[in-house]
């Protein structure tokens, strides 16, 4: 009977304590009830503070930190206030292509915008900025560029689209990109080959007006960097620079734009070793007839019609790698002259050649017309004659001929005589002939290369 009064007492007094156990938990979890999603209390401990930073809470999107949904990004920013500054940078990658005949050149560069946007700034204690890529852009305002006279363009998009937009805290915007262009190039070909062209990149706002947007040179002109690396097959870069200027359209109005200006001169070693020495050499191989005897047509015909076809084919070379324009060139100056010289080379012999035709039917007739005489007995003329021949020919005069000898000697002594005399073309209208037919080769010797070193120096002085 005692050992269960004890028994009961014992478990009526763990009953006890065990609720004495369970009221202290429950008081205990009331007391860190701030741990909890909604609890209002805070808890010293470091252990149990969160991040002061919002921007490096996990979970929190960009678009509820920069509150995109709370404002129209289709508007500029400070709509109906003063023009937005836009500042511009570029860093030109490569200069990769520069054609004559499409007037055109090719480049590829980063383009760097700079503005503020107010609508974007956000809170944040540690980091200084934000950086997003190509889906972000479309959900924001950003300025509306565009190259002026661009045939075409592209945005890079391998691997991912080449695009950057870094935001700052107060609201300052970096957006970056990275395009190809080809752009229109006015070229001057006057001076080709011995040229320099300066070719621009215009840059301009489609929509905006300059009451709108104001765009302008971030860093004047140390706003355009370019890589050292930049080479060019046919041209030396010599200067990039930039400016700024006004343009205006009679329906929309006055716009900013930002050019890029670059200065180029190109290499002429090229086209002297393409064009302009072969030229020469054909020239020069004209001449080479001059010293040919002018009997021998069959090999100074060939020589000067060879170099004529060879000049025609060095020309029609080079004008079908150029534009059709409807000026000279100074590369056009040289080939035509220099096909001047050639063809006239040419006509040169041609000329020396007819002379001699003319001489030797002049000499023909003459023997035709002595021979003739010689077969008539004539007192004054054998009188006059015999004072001058040998005792030979005057013993051998009218005597037949043996095997032709005696009668070409008597007719080649009679061409001797004087007009009075014999009544026909002396000696000196035949000597005359003779040399004028030779003098003009020989002239030519001299004339032909002194004038075309005249022309080289007066040529190289005024396009070099």
């Amino acid at each position: 009977m005692h050992t269960d009064v004890v028994l009961v007492n014992l478990l009526v007094w763990m009953v006890g304590v065990s609720g004495q156990i369970l009221q202290q938990c429950r008081h205990r979890s009331k007391r860190e009830m701030p741990l909890t999603e909604g609890s209002s209390r805070n808890i010293g401990s470091p252990l149990f503070k969160r991040s002061p930073d919002i921007t490096k809470a996990w979970g929190t999107k960009s678009e509820q930190l920069l509150r995109i949904d709370d404002h129209d990004f289709t508007m500029r920013p400070g709509f109906g206030g003063p023009a937005v500054p836009v500042g511009v940078d570029v860093q030109v990658e490569s200069l990769d292509a520069i054609s004559e005949v499409d007037m055109d050149f090719t480049m590829t560069l980063y383009l760097r915008h700079y503005w503020k946007d107010e609508r974007l700034s956000f809170r944040s204690n540690n980091n200084l900025s934000m950086t997003f890529d190509s889906r972000l852009v479309k959900k924001i305002w950003v300025p509306d560029l565009f190259f002026v006279h661009s045939k075409k363009s592209f945005t890079h998009d391998t691997t991912t689209d080449n695009v950057m937009l870094r935001l700052y805290p107060d609201g300052k915007v970096l957006y970056s990109l990275r395009v190809t262009v080809t752009s229109m190039c006015s070229m001057d070909l006057s001076r080709f080959p011995l040229d320099t062209q300066t070719c621009s990149l215009e840059i301009e706002s489609y929509a905006y007006t300059d009451d709108d947007l104001m765009l302008y040179w971030k860093k004047g002109n140390r706003s355009l960097n370019t890589d050292e690396r930049i080479s060019l097959s046919q041209f030396l870069i010599q200067e990039f620079h930039t400016t700024t200027k006004l343009a205006f359209y009679s329906s929309t109005g006055w716009y900013n734009r930002l050019y890029i200006n670059f200065t180029l001169r190109r290499h002429v070693f090229f086209f002297l070793l393409q064009t302009y020495f072969p030229a020469t050499l054909m020239v020069m191989l004209s001449w080479v007839s001059f010293w040919i005897d002018r009997r021998a047509v069959p090999a100074r015909v060939p020589l000067g019609i060879t170099t004529v076809l060879t000049m025609s084919t060095i020309i029609t070379g080079v004008n079908a790698s150029m534009p059709r324009v409807s000026y000279i060139k100074a590369v056009d100056i040289y080939l035509w002259v220099s096909f001047v010289f050639v063809f006239l080379s040419v006509i040169e012999y041609a000329a020396v050649n007819y002379l001699s035709t003319l001489e030797e039917r002049r000499e023909k007739a003459l023997r035709e017309r002595l021979s003739c005489t010689c077969g008539i007995a004539h007192p004054g003329m054998m009188s006059a004659s015999y004072s001058e021949v040998n005792a030979n020919t005057t013993v051998n005069y009218g005597m037949p001929e043996v095997n032709g000898v005696k009668q070409q000697r008597m007719m080649v002594e009679l061409a001797m005589e004087n007009d009075q005399v014999t009544g026909h073309v002396g000696s000196n209208a035949y000597s005359n002939v003779w040399i004028d037919t030779h003098v003009i080769d020989k002239y030519s010797r001299v004339l032909f290369p002194g004038s075309y070193i005249f022309f080289n120096i007066i040529y190289w002085s005024i396009y070099s």
